[in-house]
């Protein structure tokens, strides 16, 4: 499988976010150790901020699916830049891939920006913080 897999599951997902309130649709896609790739999106609600993100769908669905580490992440939005996760993302895609695990964030328009989890979020607090050993 290739980087085009996640883009194309990414940008073709994305349309099915539920973005009511911000009309900021985002589409995510995350490849799992094994392989499968997992599409995720933005869901807003009445009660914003109760939403979810696109990236934290597809996290969901990967253990769902029965993977539980994650090899690449594309994020793709309708924005003048490629948008970054947010702080909270940025955790929960650390919880499950190493810091130099690939990142791309993407616009509509065809702009990429590559990075790793470890340049979005350095000093990720990990489980090993909390070894006692």
């Amino acid at each position: 499988m290739s980087t085009f897999d996640l883009k194309t599951a990414a940008t073709t997902i994305r349309d099915r976010a539920y973005a009511p309130y911000s009309n900021f649709k985002v589409g995510a896609a995350i490849r799992g150790e094994s392989g499968a790739v997992y599409p995720g999106v933005n869901v807003e609600n009445a009660a914003y901020p109760e939403g979810t993100c696109a990236e934290a769908g597809a996290i969901a669905a990967m253990i769902a699916g029965g993977d539980t580490r994650l090899t690449e992440v594309y994020v793709i939005a309708d924005c003048p830049a490629p948008v970054p996760p947010c702080g909270g993302c940025r955790q929960k895609l650390a919880e499950f891939g190493a810091p130099d695990t690939p990142v791309i964030l993407a616009t509509l328009a065809g702009e990429e920006l590559r990075t790793t989890l470890g340049d979005l979020l350095p000093g990720a607090f990990t489980p090993a913080h909390m070894d006692k050993d």
